[in-house]
């Protein structure tokens, strides 16, 4: 089963932090965020966590926060979308043959999960992965995704080093790393435009 439930409390730190999040900001989605996307999506984008004012308040990937502006944008222009930025988990943006999600589902305090909720959390991105097709492309963006992305695929961390660009075999598609598409990254041009762009050009190109 894919389907992530939203009441879910396995880990400890994170469902504590998330009432205390509810309190302060009632009008935030602030419980674990689901997928966007078909599960059937030969296009399958993972990033790390909601962020605070993004997905954890609209309860969509990646919508409200800046990381997702460049994202959004670049998923239109190379057709996996059909506007190109999200503004709210009721718009009419709909995604084609794209799914987005995170290799942890829940807000982390300060947007920094530990190893035992990236553990724990790697069921629901397990099942999200053995959902997909056959020749599917999985895009992580950043090391933390790359390396969930590997556990929940069953393979070896050694075999799989994370590097932008990089392009890794899987048993039934292929992996592509990414630099996060952070604020951070962007603004130190650690990750350009033209960089983010590259790897979905190459993901079309795979998808077809």
């Amino acid at each position: 089963m894919t389907s992530l439930s939203t009441d879910c409390t396995r880990c400890e730190r994170l469902a504590g932090f998330l009432a205390d999040v509810r309190a302060d900001y009632p009008e935030y989605f602030a419980r674990p965020v689901p997928a966007f996307g078909d599960e059937a999506a030969r296009c399958c984008i993972v990033g790390l966590a909601p962020g605070m004012h993004g997905a954890n308040a609209s309860g969509r990937p990646f919508t409200g926060d800046h990381a997702g502006i460049l994202l959004y944008r670049t998923l239109h222009k190379y057709g996996f979308a059909t506007r190109p930025e999200s503004l709210s988990a009721d718009d009419d943006l709909r995604l084609l043959n794209c799914r987005i999600t995170n290799a942890v589902k829940c807000l982390p305090p300060q947007n920094k999960p530990v190893a035992s909720e990236i553990n724990t959390c790697n069921s629901w991105l397990s099942a999200e992965l053995k959902a997909l097709p056959d020749e599917h492309v999985v895009i992580a963006l950043g090391s933390i995704a790359h390396k969930a992305v590997i556990m929940g695929s069953g393979l070896k961390q050694a075999d799989y080093k994370f590097a932008h660009g990089a392009e890794h075999r899987l048993e039934r598609g292929v992996l592509i790393d990414s630099y996060h598409c952070s604020r951070y990254n962007t603004q130190t041009r650690r990750l350009t435009t033209e960089m983010f762009e590259a790897v979905f050009a190459r993901a079309r190109a795979l998808v077809g």
